[in-house]
């Protein structure tokens, strides 16, 4: 790969506008999905400091909301906000109305966490899964990390009721007056694990082989799909995850991610965003291989996701390997990150105590650069 500076830094590919189905991005660094749990109230609503959070960086070429819950069912980490009640989607509104004031773009993304939920979230109920098998990951509860435990499998009727709540909730995110949705399709949740054939045991339409292994997800496409005219609805998928003794990449699972990404081309799908493999230690260089497999399958645009900075970023939007960027730890303490990559100035470190707790510190106090005169670097 060639990682090749760009001549001039206003003239990078990232700062080139693209379109993504019906979005049209002024730039192509993305704000990545990242869970902050700063919705620390009973109602799970997003507050003032969500809009703050998100009007801070509106110079975003797209912002992609925090995984939001589809339904009380779904809930699996604590102070994460919802897209299922009147509440929220006032208080959502008040968000996007700041981020579109400010110029920006904002979709919402929309997550169930399946069997990797725990009965602390769920009124001492069990969580429901593709099958009744332990995923063996850890949520957080009120308590602090917590094993899972075994969920029950869902009946047609969970299953039918599930794919409903993410229709409503679309229909809930373009009343809230977002740009569009995104399904959470990433990690040890419930649309892996129903891809998942070590935790999907399932023998009926919902699992067997790979082409019914993923139809929940093709349904959910489909039913997120209705609320929005046109190409409004981005996928996220993570075909390397790793995680516990569930989640392990081979040539079996990546096979099945194939057949599946390219099946999407026959979906309204306005975007995939795909998450890489894992940068081995800080700093290094991003697995274009990795991404560039799913570009030659995936006939849309494709944003890629993990472990890229500016230069890396630059260079797989030139080589074509990639329409757009997105960036998570660097957007957290970045809140003006598209300004520091056009000016080739240092960025600044995030605070991994705050990320998932805290109100302010952490969250809406970083600065953004100054001016320290000369030329950009």
């Amino acid at each position: 790969m060639s990682t090749t500076r760009p001549t001039t830094t206003l003239t990078q590919p990232l700062l080139r506008p693209v379109e993504l189905g019906d979005l049209t991005l002024p730039n192509r660094v993305v704000m990545a999905p990242t869970t902050r749990a700063r919705a620390v109230n009973d109602e799970l609503v997003p507050t003032d400091l969500h809009a703050a959070y998100y009007g801070q960086r509106a110079s975003a070429g797209l912002i992609i909301t925090e995984g939001s819950w589809i339904s009380e069912r779904a809930i699996g980490f604590i102070n994460v906000p919802g897209a299922y009640s009147e509440q929220q989607v006032a208080a959502w509104r008040r968000v996007t109305g700041v981020v579109h004031a400010l110029g920006g773009r904002i979709v919402q993304q929309l997550w169930h966490v399946g069997a990797a939920s725990h009965p602390d979230h769920l009124g001492g109920e069990l969580p429901a899964g593709p099958s009744a098998v332990n995923p063996n990951e850890m949520t957080f509860t009120a308590r602090g990390f917590t094993d899972t435990v075994t969920p029950r499998e869902m009946t047609a009727e969970d299953i039918a009721a599930t794919v409903a709540d993410y229709r409503a909730a679309a229909r809930n995110a373009r009343e809230a007056g977002f740009d569009g949705v995104e399904i959470h399709g990433i990690g040890p949740y419930l649309i892996p694990q129903f891809l998942n054939p070590r935790l999907n045991h399932r023998t009926d339409a919902y699992g067997g082989d790979a082409a019914r292994r993923r139809r929940l997800l093709l349904e959910i496409v489909e039913a997120v799909a209705e609320p929005w005219e046109g190409r409004r609805v981005g996928v996220r998928l993570s075909p390397y995850w790793t995680s516990g003794d569930r989640f392990a990449p081979d040539e079996r699972t990546l096979a099945d991610y194939d057949e599946l990404v390219a099946e999407l081309n026959h979906h309204p799908v306005a975007y995939l965003h795909l998450r890489g493999r894992d940068v081995p230690a800080p700093g290094g260089t991003p697995d274009f291989e990795a991404v560039a497999r799913y570009r030659r399958l995936f006939d849309g645009p494709l944003i890629a996701n993990n472990g890229f900075d500016r230069e890396t970023g630059n260079a797989v939007v030139e080589e074509g390997i990639a329409d757009a960027v997105a960036y998570a730890t660097h957007f957290i303490a970045n809140p003006d990150l598209v300004t520091r990559f056009a000016m080739g100035r240092e960025l600044a470190g995030a605070n991994q105590a705050t990320y998932y707790a805290g109100e302010a510190e952490g969250y809406v106090d970083y600065p953004v650069s100054g001016w320290e005169g000369g030329d950009p670097k």
